[in-house]
């Protein structure tokens, strides 16, 4: 029978011992406030996003592209992405027309 492995890790004793903070009572939480109430405007930039679709436009996908294609489009900058599809997309249509 394999014998019991002694835990790893800290213990409570470790940790006091390296802490500058104190623990914090009941009164420190009672007296606490949400972080939007403390920093409103921090809270409002951190929480701006997109937000969800409505009607997704674009489907995600995997493609495989050669390195020079990958190359080519990243040395543009940001929205490299974004001008592959633009490019795909001139090229349905003059297929189409």
């Amino acid at each position: 029978m394999p014998s019991a492995r002694k835990k790893s890790g800290y213990t409570k004793r470790d940790l006091l011992a390296v802490s500058d903070n104190p623990e914090l009572t009941k009164a420190d939480f009672a007296k606490a406030r949400p972080f939007s109430e403390v920093f409103p405007d921090l809270s409002a930039s951190i929480r701006k996003g997109r937000g969800p679709n409505k009607a997704p436009t674009k489907k995600l996908v995997s493609l495989r592209l050669s390195p020079e294609v990958v190359d080519h489009f990243k040395s543009t900058g940001p929205g490299w992405q974004s001008r592959i599809d633009e490019t795909l997309r001139k090229a349905v249509k003059r297929k189409a027309s």
